[in-house]
């Protein structure tokens, strides 16, 4: 299906679907994928800002796959230009190639190849943390017995990873001159270091939990600005971090102890921009018994099963809702959001496989 598979991929990554600024409507490669799908019912919705999602089933399907079409960004580094493919040697070479474009042409290979019951959810908005397609779809409580959420996973199953949260601080304090002996507590440059450095020993505190080969808890201070120089008390500083909490760990329960730990509470405001479920989702009981179904299907279905990652994908989204749920796709992570993004051919011809005898035998 080599050829097949480049053909599709050479058309998807032709279209413009870089988020932000995510211009991105019913046409283009959202009605090229529908000319693809004879024999699919087919439907396309816009959610809005860009936001556009197809569903499409054949036969009485048990099994969703949901692949992202958008894509990050190019940066100036690309040394062509990105929306036109390149197959150099082994590796095919274009925006969204490996994030996850390439996942989508082999499944569209796949589809027109093998006949079977199967259903395909494809999206525009995972690249801006904006899910609203999947919301939707999950809105309407259709019935699956597996979710394949394609990501760069090297043709492995996945079946856990980190959720992910983020988080704006600001802090207040009280301009004056830096020689006062109320400096040291009226600085909200001040405030924002003594925050950063309690998060720090948090992050050390929690190292030895464990969930699925993951461990210890992820954070990262990832700006803080304020202040104006070094004789003036800085008035107000901005933080902002993120943190990936293990499966099982309660993201409410992770702000709370956060919010504790700002050392003028009264002085900051605490806002957490955005929020996103580990996978599996649940207590520690719930995720483990999640994973060992989720397990059970990759068996089923014949896939390799690798190892848990530290990155975050909308499997978990499907968790949280219900559905047993894993990460499957062509590609290494290493190579996504890279400039001159790349997939090895050989890993688009394994997905395809694999999607094929997924559509011809299902969950046996």
């Amino acid at each position: 299906m080599r050829d097949a598979i480049l053909s599709h991929l050479e058309r998807l990554v032709s279209f413009d679907t870089r988020n932000p600024p995510r211009l991105i409507d019913e046409g283009g490669i959202f009605a090229y994928c529908a000319s693809q799908l004879a024999g699919f019912e087919v439907r396309i919705r816009d959610h809005g800002a860009g936001s556009v999602s197809l569903f499409a089933t054949r036969g009485t399907p048990k099994i969703l796959v949901n692949v992202h079409l958008d894509t990050v960004p190019s940066s100036p580094a690309w040394t062509a230009d990105p929306h036109v493919l390149r197959v150099v040697g082994d590796r095919a070479i274009g925006l969204g190639a490996c994030d996850i474009k390439g996942a989508a042409a082999a499944l569209l290979a796949a589809v027109q190849r093998v006949p079977g019951d199967i259903a395909l959810l494809l999206t525009s908005d995972e690249e801006a943390n904006d899910a609203r397609g999947v919301a939707a779809f999950l809105a309407e409580k259709q019935a699956f017995d597996a979710v394949l959420v394609a990501e760069p996973t090297n043709c492995e199953a996945v079946l856990a990873h980190r959720g992910i949260g983020s988080v704006l601080v600001n802090f207040s304090g009280h301009a004056g001159h830096a020689s006062g002996a109320n400096a040291m507590l009226d600085s909200a440059l001040h405030q924002a270091v003594h925050f950063s450095n309690a998060l720090l020993d948090r992050v050390e505190a929690d190292k030895a939990l464990r969930f699925g080969g993951l461990t210890g808890l992820r954070l990262n201070i990832g700006r803080i600005e304020g202040g104006i120089k070094a004789n003036m008390i800085a008035p107000t500083t901005e933080l902002r971090f993120g943190f990936r909490p293990l499966p099982s760990q309660d993201i409410d329960r992770l702000h709370a102890d956060f919010r504790a730990m700002l050392p003028v509470a009264e002085r900051a405001t605490y806002q957490e921009t955005f929020r996103g479920p580990s996978l599996p989702s649940g207590d520690v009981a719930t995720a483990e018994e999640r994973r060992l179904a989720a397990r059970d299907i990759a068996d089923a279905l014949v896939l390799p099963i690798g190892n848990a990652v530290d990155f975050w994908t909308e499997a978990s989204l499907f968790s949280q809702a219900g559905y047993d749920a894993l990460v499957f796709g062509p590609g290494d992570i290493a190579q996504a959001h890279t400039a001159d993004e790349w997939v090895a051919i050989e890993q688009l011809e394994r997905a395809a496989q694999h999607y094929s005898k997924v559509i011809q035998h299902g969950l046996g």
